[in-house]
């Protein structure tokens, strides 16, 4: 008799822990969110409340019963089945469960987490960390998410690095590339990385491809002097020699004395050409009313590389012997985009109005047409309106283009103002719509 009644206390005591089994060591349950628990009614948040304590003790099938009594109609209803489902190690039906939830949350942490963990239990390290990553973007403080992450990415970004090394060891490159470029998906900061990748992309005469992590390397490390002239030394050999020159610049702002590279940078800008530009020129910015010499200034140094050179014998212009700017009126006047008068005279203090500035813009746009480069009506001519200038107007044509390429604008009574004058900001201005709708 006393040994049957043992046996009964033993089995009751076996099934009693059974039924309290405790969670699994790597569960983590956040809090129910309050903007969940704000739509329940006072029952149901008791019963999800219940539920999650259960949850949290490893009570899956209590959990299971409380939760089913809220019904599929409940915020809490599926993304309490996931976790219910990963206490019970029944994770097909907790990922399915997680992802019904999710239609419904897409920016719930509390679903992001559960699934995680289950991608992470199934060996799913990739989707693991992309879910740490969405729950970093609503709440970078996750304090659980955050060591989750930084735990993950440091882990494989090791493990991606070792096998990337590994694999260029063995003269495979093609492995070693997927390897680092797994590297720098955990960890898009990684210098080293890509530091590997352009390293393989050099020696297959990929510069592009190279230049690509060596520009991200100098950027993660900008005062590394090794990573600056690499960086430089790739511009170079794929024949970006104005970027070249600037890497090389800022290089020689870390190395002041360096002679080598002083005369690499006065090497590169004999080969870009590079010339001093007036001091005049920098005033322009602030000038009330732009001239025509300015106006000459700003289109040759803007464009500069696109607008031809003089070739041949320049057109003879008598007054523009003491302009600052007589270089560049050459330049502008011998492609046909600036005027010289009958009597040869350029008269480039001569103030330019809107109208005549219409004019000059439009010549330049058939210009850069006839080079390649394409423009796009915005609006069309025959739509457009204007109150101060008539269609017999001599700057009319020109005005119209220049307005439906949405380059200069009307005001708000449809009057475009021919006759005032542009300050040197408005000419900027101006030429740098042209020079993005060319880029």
């Amino acid at each position: 008799m006393k040994k049957t009644l043992s046996i009964i206390l033993l089995s009751a005591l076996f099934w009693s822990c059974a039924s309290r089994l405790a969670p699994p060591p790597s569960l983590y349950v956040g809090n129910l969110p309050p903007s969940i628990m704000a739509e329940l009614t006072l029952e149901e948040r008791i019963l999800a409340e219940e539920a999650w304590q259960n949850l949290r003790q490893g009570r899956g099938d209590k959990a299971k019963k409380t939760i089913s009594k809220l019904g599929a109609q409940n915020s809490v209803y599926y993304m309490g089945l996931g976790y219910v489902s990963y206490v019970l190690n029944e994770l097909q039906p907790a990922e399915n469960f997680f992802k019904k939830a999710l239609i419904s949350y897409p920016d719930l942490a509390l679903i992001h987490s559960g699934l995680a963990q289950i991608y992470l239990k199934t060996g799913r390290d990739d989707r693991a960390f992309a879910e740490f990553r969405e729950i970093l973007k609503k709440d970078p403080t996750h304090a659980w998410a955050k060591n989750q992450y930084e735990t993950l990415k440091d882990r494989k970004t090791k493990e991606a690095l070792k096998e990337g090394k590994t694999a260029l060891d063995e003269g495979d490159s093609e492995k070693s590339k997927g390897a680092f470029l797994k590297a720098l998906y955990y960890s898009p900061q990684s210098t080293e990385s890509h530091l590997l990748l352009a390293e393989i992309y050099k020696k297959e005469n990929k510069f592009q491809n190279a230049l690509v992590h060596l520009k991200a390397a100098s950027s993660n490390e900008p005062m590394d002097k090794k990573i600056l002239k690499n960086y430089a030394e790739a511009l170079y050999q794929s024949a970006q020699y104005s970027k070249s020159l600037e890497a090389y610049e800022k290089l020689l702002s870390l190395e002041p004395n360096n002679k080598e590279i002083k005369n690499l940078i006065e090497s590169l800008k004999n080969k870009l050409g590079i010339f001093e530009l007036p001091s005049r020129y920098n005033s322009i910015p602030s000038s009330e009313s732009v001239s025509k010499e300015e106006i000459a200034a700003l289109l040759a140094v803007k464009f500069k590389g696109i607008a031809d050179e003089i070739s041949g014998t320049p057109p003879i212009i008598i007054d523009i012997s003491t302009s600052w700017a007589s270089k560049f009126i050459l330049q502008m006047t011998s492609i046909g985009i600036l005027d010289i008068y009958p009597n040869h005279t350029f008269q480039p203090k001569k103030i330019v109005s809107r109208a005549e500035m219409a004019e000059i813009l439009l010549r330049f746009i058939n210009y850069l047409e006839k080079k390649g480069f394409k423009f796009i009506q915005q609006i069309p001519p025959d739509k457009i309106e204007i109150s101060d200038v008539s269609s017999h107007n001599y700057y009319y044509q020109p005005i119209i283009q220049i307005l439906s390429y949405n380059i200069m604008e009307l005001s708000l009574d449809r009057s475009f103002n021919p006759d005032i004058s542009l300050s040197g900001q408005e000419a900027i201005k101006l030429m740098d719509i042209i020079l993005a709708l060319i880029k």
